[in-house]
């Protein structure tokens, strides 16, 4: 029941009630005409008693046809003075007869010989002389309770279905406001300052509670841009130390003249700068593009002719470890995309492939759903589907990742330079270990793309990269 929709819950709970006010209201009815009838029944027999008694004569208490009621008149020893009705024999036993003979009033429910159902009998005497007995049958009351259950047993169940539905259009009224915050929700996102739950015009629970979740997500956004902040501010103040202390072991190095222990401890440190050089590059662009700001600055490209240049840039790192890269693009396939980000894009998903794929590395192209689609895929064992929901998270890292080299921001830098252009970015299921970055056609790009003023020359950014590539 738990894992039903608030509606039908509500839905179901309003059934029962309405069974439950129902039933009760219908016992109610039952029982209160049963009693109403029962009373009027018995007045009708003293009333007729009344009249034989005065008019000494069993005609006079007779009532309906001959099936449904009678009268009798007789005396206190069993005497038989007088019978009217359809009634065969003597309505009242001896005990009975004694007993009304000595003032006192009887009043049964019994079958009579002659009378169709259940017989009411009323038998009192008259000051000591004469006993008269009178009787009615139950029928007419049976049947009239009987037609009411039949109604409610019909009208109830209708009338609990068009209730239900009532109820059912009533909670669904009731929760438009929620599944519209709802939907809403699903839009927010943390960098933009003007996305809000709409509040519905009542000034009720739900408007208070779309109220303290628009102030909890003020607190998430003022809280995300902070962090945003820290780490674009700390990412741009790391590049220029971190070059400066590469600079001097790199110089230390020429030098030369060092102990060997000197000189690994040398190159080791000029490893690690440019591995803290990449990681400052990779937090900006993260930073950048969870704000909006990522720079931007689209162009027309020979897809195959980027393509070719990616597979000679890692064509050495590859065939040092036995594997090969191969591209499968058609000739004169042309995108619109900012050169620089989408071969860091491509690098990082390349870079990826060839530190923990196997096989071949195949850079494949296709025009697709009004766009290009773009996927670099390997022959190794792929994503872990627990990893997969989260490859494209910050610093998220498989658990081979975590035994290599790598910050754990490539996916998350590839995501971003996606939907900087208006595409996206997702792992494709399979056997093999495949990404997919689709871009739409034509300058479709983030509200970035006019914030260039400033960069660095492209060509000046290319070699600031060093390949590009983290996974």
């Amino acid at each position: 029941m738990r894992r039903l929709p608030v509606r039908v819950r509500l839905t179901a709970a309003f059934a029962v009630a309405m069974v439950l006010v129902l039933a009760g209201s219908g016992l109610f009815v039952y029982l209160r005409l049963k009693s109403d009838l029962d009373e009027s029944l018995t007045a009708g027999l003293h009333a007729r008693a009344s009249g034989v008694l005065d008019a000494n004569s069993a005609s006079a208490g007779a009532a309906g046809d001959g099936e449904e009621g009678f009268a009798q008149l007789l005396r206190p020893d069993g005497t038989l003075l007088d019978s009217a009705g359809g009634i065969r024999g003597k309505a009242l036993s001896r005990s009975e007869l004694r007993r009304a003979a000595a003032g006192e009033e009887i009043l049964v429910e019994r079958r009579m010989p002659g009378i169709e159902g259940i017989t009411r009998l009323l038998a009192r005497d008259n000051r000591g002389s004469n006993v008269v007995a009178v009787g009615q049958s139950l029928q007419d009351r049976d049947d009239t309770l009987s037609n009411v259950v039949a109604s409610f047993a019909i009208g109830g169940p209708i009338a609990v279905v068009l209730a239900s539905l009532l109820g059912y259009g009533l909670a669904s009224a009731g929760l438009r406001p929620v599944e519209a915050m709802r939907r809403r929700a699903r839009e927010v996102s943390l960098s933009s300052g003007d996305d809000r739950l709409p509040l519905p015009a009542a000034h009720d629970e739900i408007r208070r509670l779309g109220e303290t979740l628009n102030e909890m997500l003020d607190r998430l956004r003022r809280s995300f841009e902070r962090e945003r902040r820290f780490v674009a501010d700390a990412s741009h103040e790391l590049r220029t130390p971190v070059a400066v202390i590469k600079a001097e072991l790199e110089g230390a190095l020429r030098a030369g003249g060092h102990d060997p222990q000197v000189r690994e401890a040398l190159v080791a440190s000029v490893e690690e700068c440019d591995h803290l050089a990449q990681l400052a590059e990779d937090l900006l662009v993260v930073a950048r593009a969870s704000g909006g700001q990522l720079p931007m600055r689209p162009e027309q490209l020979d897809l195959h002719e980027l393509l070719d240049r990616i597979q000679k840039r890692f064509a050495d790192r590859a065939g040092e470890r036995g594997r090969s890269i191969r591209v499968d693009a058609e000739d004169g396939q042309v995108v619109y995309a900012d050169e620089l980000r989408l071969r860091q894009a491509l690098g990082n998903l390349v870079d990826n492939a060839l530190r923990y794929g196997q096989g071949e590395v195949v850079l494949r192209s296709r025009r697709e759903q009004a766009g290009l689609e773009l996927e670099v895929s390997d022959q190794g064992e792929g994503f872990a589907p627990d990893f997969a929901d989260r490859a494209f998270e910050r610093f998220a890292r498989g658990d081979l990742a975590r035994t290599r080299d790598g910050t754990g921001l490539g996916l998350s830098i590839v995501r971003a330079i996606a939907q900087g252009h208006g595409g996206r970015a997702e792992i494709v299921p399979g056997a093999a270990a495949t990404v997919r970055i689709w871009l739409p056609d034509g300058p479709q790009t983030a509200s970035g793309s006019s914030q260039m003023a400033g960069v660095a020359s492209r060509s000046d950014k290319i070699d600031q990269i060093r390949g590009g590539a983290t996974p």
